[in-house]
């Protein structure tokens, strides 16, 4: 299993933990109150070297490219000019972390989606990225492949992930730990919090 790495060099990227998730909207994720304190706990640890990610979808279906016009199609409630705007916003306490915490909007399920991140988190140094929020089986999943794609060490707060899938947040907890062993490591919130300082 890889180390932790969790010093100077570590950033935490929260993914996606808006309002548009945690309200009782087509896209509610269930567990994300639940997850929210300990996103919170690693948010607070290092507030200045945390990036909170918000997916925001295109203003209408027939803006999106390729095959995200039938995804928006199938959720045309979800697009910006149906979607109450406030929706987009962090959740609670999360929102006045920022500033020192940075704010980064991506329109696909990756953080590297956006193309200005990774050559951001590199020109502050960081090797290693904890990956913490929604969800597990979504949007984290493409932003660790991403992040292993560009060269970063994942660490994995199992207790700071959320889904709305049972089953499928359970499978890719497996084939985290199981296929990825060698660049990524999971661990707690707790733990987490008492290394990182």
């Amino acid at each position: 299993m890889a180390p932790l790495g969790l010093d100077g060099s570590a950033f935490h990227v929260a993914v996606d933990m808006q309002r548009l998730f945690a309200e009782p909207t087509d896209w509610h994720v269930p567990w994300l109150p639940k997850v929210l304190p300990q996103v919170t706990a690693i948010a607070e640890c290092r507030p200045e070297r945390t990036v909170f990610t918000r997916f925001v979808p295109p203003p209408t279906p027939e803006q999106a490219v390729g095959a995200w016009k039938d995804y928006y199609r199938r959720w045309r409630g979800m697009a910006r000019d149906r979607l109450d705007p406030a929706l987009l916003e962090l959740v609670e306490p999360l929102r006045r972390l920022v500033p020192p915490a940075h704010l980064v909007d991506k329109s696909g399920y990756s953080a590297f989606s956006n193309p200005r991140l990774a050559p951001a988190l590199r020109r502050r140094g960081a090797t290693t990225l904890i990956v913490s929020g929604g969800e597990t089986d979504v949007c984290v999943m493409a932003t660790i492949m991403g992040a292993l794609d560009h060269g970063f060490r994942v660490v994995l707060p199992t207790d700071a992930l959320c889904s709305s899938v049972d089953r499928t947040h359970d499978a890719l907890l497996e084939v985290y730990r199981s296929r990825f062993g060698q660049q990524l490591a999971t661990t707690t919130a707790e733990r987490i919090c008492a290394r990182w300082t």
